[in-house]
């Protein structure tokens, strides 16, 4: 939580809150969790045995040498244009740290991931929020968009493609566009964490020739890793210096560094993720619409759903068939839930546990 004085704003996430479990009587093992948007197939094999071989007595490398190397080379990077977080999440507020004060400005292309507006809060910055509008299909209107960004002239400006809650994916003009807008006064934070699960996704490694531009990606994302935070961040050597110089020390820990290596070893392991995706994907959408229901189908391994009160529904789903939703209320979308695509066994579960909570209503 964060206090900035005025008001105290505090992230929403997807994921299971054990307190609230406890309070239901019910045990986590049992719930099938599809508030959170991971790899379906889980970690890869050898994640444990690679987590096994970890020195726990030592310290872990505050650089994350090993781990940068390894994504170095996959990703054709030096090292020194790459930085290890504990998940994405610290990224976002150590971007925030480091190039947001009081009295700067900072824009959010809306409806969008929690951590931005709770990271600009913790610097006393109030940023202004570009939501897209369900009647324009949740589109932004990048030209509008981007006059206001030159207007305001922001310190800091967050982008999440695909889009997180809304799976708008935008292509390599419009995001160059943004790009340009936000490099004459700060920073573009174009936040990936969804990226790897895109069919036919553009390389936006190329943007880093732009120096105020940062690419955030998430490897608990990619990988189910999701217990033990691992994301990173892609700039300038100059950006990557000065937004680690503030990171605590060995705020990544060795278990999360050694699997992070060990996956990327695994890129087969992925593909495979994102044809699970494919698969149970299609079926939900398919199965929804002929529920009848409004479904938001993006680019990325979630999607929106209609169902009316989308608390009520989760609730119902949660309590009465041990199913998780992502509620998205807090995105401002009260209406919809958030659906991860899980393996086609769990799938099938939720379609018929969605369709006895809708009826019961």
């Amino acid at each position: 939580m964060v206090d900035t004085g005025h008001k105290m704003v505090r992230a929403v996430h997807g994921g299971l809150d054990l307190a609230e479990l406890r309070r239901l009587g019910l045990d986590p093992r049992a719930v099938l969790d599809f508030s959170s948007s991971i790899n379906p197939l889980g970690a890869p094999p050898g994640v444990m045995n690679a987590i096994a071989d970890v020195n726990i007595a030592a310290y872990p490398d505050s650089d994350c040498l090993e781990l940068r190397e390894a994504l170095g080379g996959s990703l054709n990077l030096e090292p020194d244009r790459i930085l290890v977080g504990n998940g994405s999440t610290e990224l976002i507020h150590l971007l925030a740290t480091a190039f947001l004060s009081k009295g700067d400005g900072a824009v959010i292309f809306g409806p969008a991931f929690g951590e931005y507006l709770a990271a600009c809060a913790a610097q006393g910055v109030e940023p202004v929020e570009l939501v897209a509008n369900e009647a324009d299909d949740f589109r932004w209107d990048v030209a509008e968009a981007c006059q206001s960004i030159r207007e305001l002239r922001p310190g800091m400006v967050f982008l999440c493609n695909p889009n997180n809650p809304t799976g708008l994916y935008l292509d390599e003009d419009k995001v160059r566009r943004i790009a340009a807008a936000a490099s004459a006064s700060g920073v573009l934070v174009l936040d990936e964490a969804y990226v790897s699960f895109v069919d036919g996704a553009w390389d936006s490694r190329p943007l880093l020739e732009i120096s105020n531009v940062v690419l955030l990606r998430s490897m608990t994302k990619d990988y189910a890793l999701t217990g033990l935070r691992l994301g990173y961040m892609l700039s300038s050597p100059e950006v990557i210096a000065g937004v680690k110089a503030r990171q605590y020390s060995w705020s990544v820990n060795a278990a999360a560094q050694a699997a992070g290596v060990m996956c990327l070893g695994r890129q087969d392991h992925l593909e495979q993720g994102r044809e699970a995706v494919r698969i149970g994907k299609a079926y939900l959408v398919d199965a929804l619409v002929s529920m009848g229901l409004k479904c938001r189908v993006g680019a990325a391994n979630f999607f929106l759903a209609s169902v009316g009160d989308a608390t009520t529904i989760r609730l119902r789903l949660l309590k009465e068939h041990g199913i998780c939703v992502r509620d998205c209320a807090s995105f401002g979308l009260p209406g919809y839930i958030r659906i991860g695509v899980r393996k086609m066994d769990d799938c099938r579960r939720l379609v018929a546990a969605l369709d006895k909570a809708l009826s019961d209503g």
